[in-house]
């Protein structure tokens, strides 16, 4: 009898693990992405919009800890604030007050940077619509399966977003842009976060299908400034994208956090201003879209039931005569590169040019040995 009752129980508790696996492996393949890319924007200069790049690097930061390389991410800083003269510490980005959290690092790969932060090279960055000199770093080579974050933080106001305090993006070409991103399938879902004032305007227009947004205030509403730090002179961070990375810090690759509990980051009583999000585009429920959909990664992998013996030798494929006579031959490294002749070659001769105020300095002579022989009088034959 107590065999039985044992032999019971451990069906049960088998049945309702494998009940579990199910569901998990359910949502793991749910989104059927098979990778995942980040762009990142700042689009405000100059030192008084500290708190804007502080917020881009902090989103970076966070990103990559969850897994996606910087291969998959395109970083835009409008500003270096880490080289800034007023930085009263050099090559950091601080996002908490008492200098706790340097979010600039010692391993940040900025790809658009000081005037290439433009709108045009934004939109090209989004399209692909870039020159074929254009290197890899600074593309964003996604495909229709690939879940992309898109993140932007600046100034705005009612259906545009400010660059470089110079030009501008209109809430209608950032639609017409994730568009031609869905017809030519360099999306599989979408993620867009904006923290900016009256930040809702900029999802108003769009229209296309799999994407989601979030903004930190709604028409009418400024998103405000958070951390402010006297030693520098200006705020660290705005306050929805601080609330959202200390809600980030939790998350672990294997969090099953979903959207829902994104859309509950700073509440009206944290960010003063209402955070917006738009789901109706999306075509999942936004409670089984986990976090890590769109801020980690994934990996490829293929499973097999076959059994693979790694233990046994790699047997050499036979080439046929026919290949080896087509085979180019190989050189050794000594032939590509002959690094004794660089080694002991003679140095090359340089030109000689006068040291700088040799030229100046001489003519001054000539001129002190001419007033000296014939006075001023005779100046104005020199002229």
């Amino acid at each position: 009898m107590k065999i039985l009752t044992l032999f019971s129980l451990f069906v049960t508790y088998s049945s309702g693990n494998s009940i579990n696996i199910e569901e998990n492996v359910g949502q793991f393949f749910s989104s059927g992405h098979t990778n995942n890319w980040a762009v990142l924007v700042c689009t405000s200069r100059f030192w008084f919009n500290y708190r804007h790049v502080a917020n881009t690097l902090s989103v970076y930061r966070s990103v990559k800890r969850l897994g996606i390389p910087d291969s998959h991410i395109v970083l835009m800083l409008a500003d270096d604030m880490a080289c800034n003269h007023r930085n009263p510490k050099p090559a950091t980005v601080f996002s908490h007050k008492n200098m706790e959290l340097n979010v600039y690092g010692d391993d940040v790969e900025v790809d658009y940077r000081g005037y290439e932060v433009t709108v045009e090279n934004f939109l090209r960055v989004l399209t692909g619509r870039l020159p074929p000199s254009t290197p890899r770093s600074k593309r964003l080579l996604s495909d229709d399966r690939s879940n992309i974050l898109i993140y932007l933080t600046g100034h705005g106001g009612n259906g545009f977003l400010k660059f470089q305090d110079s030009e501008e993006i209109s809430n209608v070409e950032l639609a017409d842009a994730f568009e031609q991103m869905w017809q030519k399938r360099r999306y599989n879902e979408l993620l867009f976060i904006i923290d900016t004032c009256q930040g809702a305007s900029m999802y108003e227009r769009f229209y296309s299908p799999n994407l989601m947004a979030l903004a930190s205030s709604q028409v009418g509403e400024d998103s405000l400034s958070h951390q402010p730090d006297l030693a520098i002179g200006v705020h660290l961070m705005d306050r929805y994208t601080f609330y959202l990375l200390e809600f980030l810090e939790d998350i672990h690759p294997a969090s099953k956090s979903n959207m829902n509990d994104l859309f509950k980051v700073c509440p009206k009583s944290q960010c003063v201003s209402t955070p917006g999000h738009r789901t109706d585009l999306f075509l999942r429920d936004p409670g089984s879209v986990l976090i890590t959909d769109f801020f980690g990664s994934v990996r490829k992998i293929e499973i097999t039931m076959e059994t693979i013996n790694l233990t046994d030798p790699i047997q050499q494929v036979e080439l046929s005569p026919v290949y080896e006579e087509l085979q180019i031959e190989k050189y050794s490294y000594a032939d590509q590169l002959p690094v004794s002749e660089i080694i002991h070659q003679k140095p090359k001769q340089r030109d000689w040019h006068p040291p700088d105020g040799f030229i100046l300095g001489l003519w001054t002579l000539i001129l002190l040995v001419f007033f000296k022989t014939y006075g001023m009088k005779h100046l104005k034959h020199i002229f």
